[in-house]
């Protein structure tokens, strides 16, 4: 069941960052919804209707191809926001956007009044814009990534990118999902999970992830983490305008 958000600041960041007046313009066409593991915000090839700002936890955001197989593309948190892509034309997702480690509720908001805002080029525009340009170089250095590191490399990577979101040592995570996330198979994330575990940087259960040594992971992991870390890290430290 859809809430209205009270007046006092939002978990999501983005809503947070907005100067007072131009948070209370646009809080009443925002509503918290809770965020339930898997579920799914956007699907692949269908129209984009509402806009979302996760309040904690995680989304993954999957290409999916003809065949059935899936990778992640984006990992999107508290940060930003999910289907910022329509105000560029993008009426369709490109990919399913889902909910991967769940953490509370996030906030909704409808597609007439998210344009309308962007319309008017103020600050909230100023900040969608500046997240979706981090996100696409996150977009792009993960597709660099899934082709060129090895499968070991890539989950440190994204890992750690969870971790940063999620803001906790405990992640729920299967081998089935965290396959697709890696875009490898099964058996592959048994054989990386079990590696990592001897080394002591992680502790891995049947449906669960302990971070036990983030400083190894970040070690171990490619140069893609460190660049996708700088960017949003960049978004961050930006004066607000």
């Amino acid at each position: 069941m859809l809430q209205p958000p009270n007046s006092a600041p939002p978990f999501n960041k983005l809503l947070a960052s907005l100067p007072a007046d131009d948070y209370q313009r646009i809080l009443p066409h925002i509503k918290t919804v809770p965020l339930r593991f898997k579920q799914v915000l956007h699907k692949q090839g269908e129209r984009i209707q509402d806009i979302y700002f996760p309040g904690g936890g995680a989304c993954s955001m999957t290409k999916v191809m003809e065949n059935g197989e899936a990778a992640e593309i984006a990992t999107i948190g508290n940060e930003g926001l999910v289907g910022a892509s329509v105000f560029f034309g993008d009426d369709q997702s490109i990919g399913e956007t889902l909910i991967q480690v769940p953490d509370g509720s996030g906030y909704v908001m409808a597609l007439e009044p998210f344009m309308a805002e962007m319309e008017r080029r103020g600050a909230f525009y100023n900040r969608v814009i500046r997240y979706y340009q981090a996100l696409m170089t996150q977009v792009m250095q993960t597709t660099v990534c899934n082709g060129l590191h090895s499968a070991e490399q890539r989950c440190c990577r994204w890992l750690l990118m969870t971790h940063d979101r999620v803001g906790g040592d405990e992640l729920k995570l299967t081998h089935e999902f965290l396959a697709i996330m890696l875009g490898v198979r099964r058996q592959t994330v048994t054989v990386v999970a079990g590696t990592l575990q001897r080394a002591g940087f992680i502790k891995y259960t049947h449906g669960h992830v302990t971070i036990l040594d983030r400083k190894a992971l970040e070690a171990a992991s490619c140069e893609c983490y460190a660049v996708i870390r700088r960017q949003f890290d960049q978004l961050r430290d930006q004066p607000a305008v």
